[in-house]
């Protein structure tokens, strides 16, 4: 080798190290920064740094590695975010709003757990988009969104260049770790980012946790990149500890979350007892307004981790925690107009126009005033002084007038009783509130019923928004969703900033999205009236296709999870409509008719074929049971009805038992449930008839 050669090699070798050097001194420093608000160097000392590592990774690509820092500054460009399943289930929190309603999930609390005064930890309750972040031996690998709970996107990407993530855990960590957290903004970071969208005549983010949530979905990581996102940790879902020992307690999971390198909720701290909690609980409402991030209340949960799995969950929430929620915040306006809105089904939605006012930090012009007798019963007349909040924090409403500021000459509201967008007589069905357009041919109803077709809650097609809905109803090319798939280039370059490009990019959205359309994303871009997005992968799992659907009768559908006699009616009434029926059959013959997705065979084993419930407290974890339920080639129903064929029985089962019994299903107590499994062929051990206990398990309730 010679001298040149030599010195070439102690040169990248002496670089590599100073890119370890690096990476390490500004890991570091974005710790005190962004978790610990404890900066020790300069912006300028900091800045050097990291445009030193950058200039050595464009020399030696061959060195970068997914979590060096500076994968932060983003840039990658995704084609779409794909979807993954959460290896455990991201459930929802219940809600109490009153120290009457805390009192009563402590009444709960006390039957399940007799003779214990529980432990809580207890933070603020974050306003942010919900993610779960995994960790493969200490590495941070994978990013998910929350998702409808079972299935979340996936942006691991954009969460690379959330800055104060850490990338590689500190210290002594599990070998895969799913750390559950908010990604939010600090109020004074939100109100700059909105100013900046107004400066640049951008649309601006109604709320932090829209802003937030639009951030992470960006499909260019350079934009996510470009806006001051933090994470903070408050929870866990699959932990693998390898040789470490697991935890016991909610304290010790915040602690190690910290000593991790996460931020946590600021302020979160352990309450020893119910009246700690409820000064806990005033403390925060008090100061919530001087806090540097949204909050809308705190959320409790039982501090002894071997308590949360005895009392497991429900089908949508937690049974050892809660949200006490803060009441909505007000503020007083002037109320200058009430507009009529028409919605995709007809309804006829009264807005309040406001003076403009700020409320929890957002500006509200606008707000719902429900419907005609809403109106009367508040008496809200144009020209009031109106009180305003924001219901959940979200939704504006006009909740009152203040009649000692009102003028003598106001005059009542009279609802109107023709559509403000066709001029056609609208209707009120006896019982219902709200008086509907029953023009199928409403421009306004067909607009807002291509708009939810297009949508994230429908097809999801990328680039129809509403300002294209509205120019292809007024030119009256489109006028139901199959007129989309219709749409050629040559025709959308008559439309005005519409180039060779977009419109290409416009149609092959089109293609795709009828080529890749599910069975369940179909079901709910129709806007079928009461079916959402959980009711639509019920319908879809039970049913081949739109006609095996349509050919279901009210009595058949009320047999499957969720859906009562409304529900089913719904449905029905939605395939006896001639418009309906003529959109499927288009729809049809354009290829857009996903079938049934095959599902993965499931385990054969003693309980194949069956469905199995759970109530009441086992000795094990609900989920453990439910696994190897599952194992055995069980499927884990929802809730008691004819399809059930095993209800397992724990100590204070609850109504489902008395439900089972009636429909006559079989019950079997633990012990039973676990001998099934141990026989291996089916029948239970001692029980050769018909007439003996049954056993099932059930989903989460």
């Amino acid at each position: 080798m010679n001298q040149g050669t030599l010195h070439s090699l102690l040169a990248e070798e002496a670089d590599k190290r100073r890119i370890e050097e690096l990476r390490r001194f500004i890991d570091y420093h974005n710790y005190r920064y962004h978790t610990l608000d404890a900066p020790e160097i300069t912006d300028d000392e900091y800045n050097a740094a990291f445009q030193e590592l950058l200039r050595l990774e464009e020399r030696y690509p061959q060195w970068k590695t997914p979590d060096s820092p500076t994968n932060r500054v983003g840039g990658q460009v995704l084609s779409a975010l794909e979807t993954r399943r959460h290896t455990l289930r991201m459930y929802s929190l219940d809600n109490v709003f009153s120290t009457e309603d805390w009192q009563g999930f402590l009444k709960r609390l006390e039957n399940a757990l007799p003779g214990v005064e529980p432990d809580f930890w207890c933070d603020p309750k974050m306003d942010g988009l919900a993610l779960e972040l995994v960790y493969e031996n200490g590495r941070f690998a994978e990013a998910l969104t929350r998702g409808d709970g079972e299935v979340g996107e996936v942006v691991t990407e954009a969460m690379r260049t959330v800055r104060n993530l850490p990338k590689v855990l500190r210290g002594v960590f599990p070998e895969r770790l799913e750390v559950r957290g908010e990604v939010i903004f600090r109020r004074t970071d939100f109100m700059a980012l909105n100013e900046r969208l107004r400066k640049d005549n951008a649309k601006t983010f109604a709320n932090p946790r829209n802003a937030a949530a639009g951030s992470i979905r960006q499909l260019d990581t350079s934009v996510t990149a470009s806006r001051p996102l933090r994470f903070l940790a408050y929870g866990f879902g699959e932990v693998r500890f390898g040789d470490m020992p697991s935890w016991r307690t909610y304290a010790e999971v915040m602690a190690r979350l910290r000593d991790f390198g996460f931020e946590t909720p600021p302020g979160g701290r352990l309450c020893r007892g119910s009246a700690a909690v409820e000064t806990y609980h005033a403390e925060l409402a008090e100061k919530r307004e001087t806090l540097a991030y949204e909050i809308d209340g705190v959320v409790m949960k039982l501090d002894d981790l071997e308590a949360q799995e005895a009392l497991g969950y429900t089908a949508r929430a937690p049974r050892f925690a809660v949200a006490w929620k803060f009441p909505a915040q007000q503020a007083t306006t002037r109320l200058l107009d009430i507009t009529i809105q028409v919605g995709r089904t007809g309804v006829l939605t009264p807005v309040a126009e406001l003076e403009p006012v700020s409320v929890s930090g957002v500006i509200v012009s606008r707000a719902t005033l429900h419907n005609e007798d809403e109106i009367r019963n508040r008496d809200v007349r144009v020209g009031d002084r109106v009180v305003v909040q924001r219901a959940g924090d979200v939704i504006p409403e006009v909740v009152r007038a203040v009649l000692s500021e009102r003028s003598p000459d106001s005059q009542p509201f009279v609802f109107p009783h023709v559509c403000p967008a066709c001029g056609q007589a609208a209707s009120r069905i006896e019982g219902e509130a709200a008086w509907r357009c029953v023009n199928l041919s409403c421009p306004a109803v067909i607009r807002q019923s291509l708009a939810h077709f297009v949508s994230k809650a429908g097809l999801d097609i990328e680039g129809l928004g509403q300002r294209w809905i509205e120019l292809l109803v007024s030119s009256n090319r489109v006028r139901t969703p199959a007129d989309l798939f219709t749409l050629t280039v040559s025709e959308l370059l008559h439309y005005e900033r519409m180039g060779v490009k977009l419109a290409t990019k416009f149609v092959d959205s089109l293609q795709r999205a009828k080529k890749e359309a599910t069975l369940q994303r179909l079901i709910c871009a129709l806007g079928i009236r009461h079916v959402g997005e959980q009711t639509a992968r019920t319908l879809a799992s039970a049913y081949a296709d739109m006609d095996a659907l349509g050919a279901a009768s009210p009595e058949e559908l009320q047999t499957l999870p969720d859906i009562g006699p409304e529900v089913a009616s719904a449905i029905r009434a939605f395939f006896e409509d001639k418009p309906n029926v003529a959109l499927l059959a288009r729809l049809k013959e354009l290829g857009l008719w996903p079938v049934q997705s095959e599902t993965p065979r499931a385990p054969v084993g003693p309980l194949t074929g069956m469905k199995v419930l759970f109530t009441g407290s086992l000795s094990m974890p609900r989920s453990q049971a439910q696994r190897m339920a599952e194992e055995a080639g069980a499927g884990i129903a929802a809730s008691v009805s004819k399809k059930l064929s095993l209800l397992v029985v724990g100590d204070e089962p609850g109504s489902k038992l008395e439900k089972a019994r009636t429909l006559g299903i079989r019950v079997v107590d633990e012990a039973a449930f676990l001998a099934l499994l141990n026989k291996g062929d089916g029948t239970l051990v001692g029980e050769d008839s018909a007439d003996a206990p049954q056993a099932s398990i059930e989903g989460n309730g």
